[in-house]
Protein backbone atom coordinates (compact mmCIF):
# COMPACT_ATOMS: atom_id res chain seq x y z
CA UNK A 1 0.00 0.00 0.00
CA UNK A 2 1.46 3.22 -0.29
CA UNK A 3 0.12 6.78 -0.28
CA UNK A 4 -1.13 9.33 -2.79
CA UNK A 5 1.42 12.37 -1.63
CA UNK A 6 0.75 15.55 -3.92
CA UNK A 7 4.24 17.43 -2.37
CA UNK A 8 6.93 17.17 -0.30
CA UNK A 9 5.36 19.39 2.29
CA UNK A 10 2.12 16.82 2.60
CA UNK A 11 5.12 14.27 2.98
CA UNK A 12 6.35 16.44 6.13
CA UNK A 13 3.75 16.42 7.85
CA UNK A 14 2.28 12.84 7.37
CA UNK A 15 5.70 12.17 8.95
CA UNK A 16 5.16 14.25 12.23
CA UNK A 17 4.76 12.27 15.10
CA UNK A 18 6.86 9.83 16.97
CA UNK A 19 8.41 6.70 15.11
CA UNK A 20 10.55 3.63 16.27
CA UNK A 21 13.02 2.92 13.74
CA UNK A 22 14.97 -0.34 13.04
CA UNK A 23 18.37 0.17 11.15
CA UNK A 24 20.49 -2.16 9.25
CA UNK A 25 23.84 -0.31 8.23
CA UNK A 26 26.80 -2.00 5.82
CA UNK A 27 29.74 -1.09 6.04
CA UNK A 28 31.34 -1.51 2.56
CA UNK A 29 35.07 -1.35 3.43
CA UNK A 30 34.58 -3.51 6.51
CA UNK A 31 32.16 -5.58 4.34
CA UNK A 32 29.59 -6.51 7.32
CA UNK A 33 26.54 -5.22 8.62
CA UNK A 34 25.64 -3.45 11.73
CA UNK A 35 22.53 -3.30 13.30
CA UNK A 36 20.37 -0.51 15.12
CA UNK A 37 17.64 1.74 15.96
CA UNK A 38 15.97 5.24 17.12
CA UNK A 39 13.25 6.87 18.50
CA UNK A 40 12.19 10.17 16.21
CA UNK A 41 9.74 12.97 16.98
CA UNK A 42 8.41 14.83 14.22
CA UNK A 43 6.63 17.88 14.93
CA UNK A 44 5.38 20.49 12.00
CA UNK A 45 7.25 24.22 11.87
CA UNK A 46 5.04 26.93 9.94
CA UNK A 47 7.17 28.89 7.08
CA UNK A 48 7.12 31.99 9.83
CA UNK A 49 8.92 30.15 12.33
CA UNK A 50 11.91 32.06 13.46
CA UNK A 51 14.27 29.41 13.42
CA UNK A 52 13.54 28.37 9.82
CA UNK A 53 13.72 32.08 8.62
CA UNK A 54 17.00 32.91 10.33
CA UNK A 55 18.34 29.32 9.21
CA UNK A 56 17.33 30.57 5.35
CA UNK A 57 18.55 33.37 5.64
CA UNK A 58 22.37 32.30 7.56
CA UNK A 59 22.57 29.96 4.60
CA UNK A 60 21.79 32.88 1.58
CA UNK A 61 18.00 32.36 0.85
CA UNK A 62 15.05 34.26 0.91
CA UNK A 63 13.44 33.10 4.05
CA UNK A 64 9.80 34.34 2.06
CA UNK A 65 10.77 31.64 0.16
CA UNK A 66 9.93 29.17 2.86
CA UNK A 67 6.46 27.25 3.14
CA UNK A 68 7.65 25.49 6.38
CA UNK A 69 9.33 22.57 7.53
CA UNK A 70 9.83 20.41 10.61
CA UNK A 71 11.80 20.30 14.35
CA UNK A 72 13.25 16.60 14.73
CA UNK A 73 14.79 15.10 17.61
CA UNK A 74 15.88 12.09 17.67
CA UNK A 75 17.57 9.09 20.57
CA UNK A 76 19.98 6.10 19.04
CA UNK A 77 22.23 3.53 19.42
CA UNK A 78 24.12 0.69 17.29
CA UNK A 79 25.36 -2.42 17.68
CA UNK A 80 29.17 -1.22 17.52
CA UNK A 81 28.78 1.73 20.12
CA UNK A 82 31.38 1.97 22.84
CA UNK A 83 30.42 2.24 25.90
CA UNK A 84 28.99 5.53 26.79
CA UNK A 85 28.22 6.71 23.42
CA UNK A 86 25.04 8.66 22.76
CA UNK A 87 23.26 9.58 19.58
CA UNK A 88 20.92 12.13 20.71
CA UNK A 89 20.44 15.33 18.53
CA UNK A 90 17.78 18.13 17.50
CA UNK A 91 17.51 19.75 13.77
CA UNK A 92 15.64 22.01 12.22
CA UNK A 93 14.84 21.64 8.23
CA UNK A 94 12.61 23.72 6.18
CA UNK A 95 11.71 23.73 2.66
CA UNK A 96 11.89 25.65 -0.32
CA UNK A 97 10.20 24.36 -3.49
CA UNK A 98 11.32 25.15 -7.27
CA UNK A 99 8.33 25.42 -9.66
CA UNK A 100 4.58 25.31 -9.04
CA UNK A 101 4.14 22.03 -7.55
CA UNK A 102 6.00 21.91 -4.88
CA UNK A 103 8.08 18.52 -5.64
CA UNK A 104 11.51 19.47 -5.91
CA UNK A 105 13.56 22.48 -4.69
CA UNK A 106 15.81 22.84 -1.51
CA UNK A 107 15.46 21.61 1.94
CA UNK A 108 17.71 23.26 4.62
CA UNK A 109 19.07 21.87 7.56
CA UNK A 110 20.86 23.85 10.48
CA UNK A 111 22.54 20.67 11.46
CA UNK A 112 24.06 18.04 8.55
CA UNK A 113 24.24 14.36 8.27
CA UNK A 114 27.56 13.91 7.68
CA UNK A 115 28.81 16.81 8.84
CA UNK A 116 27.78 18.59 11.87
CA UNK A 117 27.40 21.93 10.03
CA UNK A 118 24.57 23.63 8.36
CA UNK A 119 23.72 21.75 5.34
CA UNK A 120 21.13 22.18 1.87
CA UNK A 121 20.05 19.16 0.12
CA UNK A 122 18.27 18.78 -3.02
CA UNK A 123 14.99 17.26 -2.88
CA UNK A 124 11.98 15.96 -5.60
CA UNK A 125 9.74 13.09 -5.69
CA UNK A 126 9.45 10.35 -7.59
CA UNK A 127 6.35 8.56 -9.59
CA UNK A 128 5.80 6.88 -6.56
CA UNK A 129 5.73 10.01 -4.25
CA UNK A 130 9.07 8.87 -2.56
CA UNK A 131 11.07 11.99 -1.44
CA UNK A 132 14.78 11.74 -2.79
CA UNK A 133 17.69 13.91 -1.32
CA UNK A 134 20.66 14.26 -2.63
CA UNK A 135 23.54 15.92 -0.42
CA UNK A 136 26.91 17.08 -1.52
CA UNK A 137 29.90 17.64 1.34
CA UNK A 138 32.92 18.64 0.98
CA UNK A 139 34.62 15.04 1.99
CA UNK A 140 31.45 12.82 0.75
CA UNK A 141 28.07 12.82 -0.74
CA UNK A 142 24.80 11.01 0.43
CA UNK A 143 21.63 9.80 -1.53
CA UNK A 144 18.34 9.62 0.20
CA UNK A 145 14.98 8.12 -0.19
CA UNK A 146 11.85 8.20 2.02
CA UNK A 147 8.61 6.33 1.40
CA UNK A 148 5.58 5.24 2.73
CA UNK A 149 4.57 2.05 2.86
CA UNK A 150 0.95 2.94 4.87
CA UNK A 151 -0.21 5.76 6.52
CA UNK A 152 1.37 4.43 9.77
CA UNK A 153 4.89 2.58 8.14
CA UNK A 154 7.80 4.37 6.71
CA UNK A 155 11.35 3.11 4.80
CA UNK A 156 14.08 5.06 4.42
CA UNK A 157 17.48 3.92 2.34
CA UNK A 158 20.85 5.68 2.24
CA UNK A 159 23.92 5.86 0.69
CA UNK A 160 27.01 7.29 1.69
CA UNK A 161 29.72 7.76 -1.04
CA UNK A 162 33.51 9.14 0.12
CA UNK A 163 35.41 8.64 3.50
CA UNK A 164 32.96 6.84 4.88
CA UNK A 165 31.36 4.40 1.93
CA UNK A 166 27.73 2.40 3.50
CA UNK A 167 24.47 1.44 2.25
CA UNK A 168 21.23 1.57 4.86
CA UNK A 169 17.79 0.52 5.34
CA UNK A 170 15.10 1.23 8.26
CA UNK A 171 12.38 0.61 8.28
CA UNK A 172 9.90 3.56 10.69
CA UNK A 173 6.77 2.60 12.57
CA UNK A 174 4.25 5.54 14.16
CA UNK A 175 4.01 4.93 17.83
CA UNK A 176 0.63 6.06 19.25
CA UNK A 177 -0.09 9.28 20.49
CA UNK A 178 1.21 9.45 24.10
CA UNK A 179 2.97 6.58 23.72
CA UNK A 180 6.32 5.42 24.91
CA UNK A 181 9.07 3.88 23.25
CA UNK A 182 8.45 0.32 24.44
CA UNK A 183 4.62 0.08 25.54
CA UNK A 184 3.09 3.13 23.82
CA UNK A 185 2.38 4.80 26.86
CA UNK A 186 3.65 8.24 28.46
CA UNK A 187 5.00 11.70 27.26
CA UNK A 188 6.26 12.50 23.61
CA UNK A 189 8.15 15.30 24.54
CA UNK A 190 11.59 13.33 25.65
CA UNK A 191 12.63 10.90 23.50
CA UNK A 192 14.07 7.21 25.44
CA UNK A 193 17.42 5.86 24.72
CA UNK A 194 16.63 3.42 22.10
CA UNK A 195 18.13 2.10 19.06
CA UNK A 196 20.10 5.10 15.56
CA UNK A 197 19.56 7.21 12.92
CA UNK A 198 22.11 10.12 12.26
CA UNK A 199 20.08 10.86 9.22
CA UNK A 200 18.04 12.59 12.03
CA UNK A 201 14.97 12.51 10.16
Amino acid sequence: MTLAIPDALSFFRLSNGRWRSQRSVHHLLHRRAEAGGSLIVVEDLDAHDPRLRAMAAEQGHDPDRLVGGSQVRWSASMAWDQEGAAHDGESVIGLIPEGANGRSGLLLRDLGYAEKAPAASRFSMDEQDGLMLTTEYETMAVWERFSFAGPDVRIRSSTVEGLSNNASFCLELRLPEGGDAASGTGSSRSPQKAALSPLGW
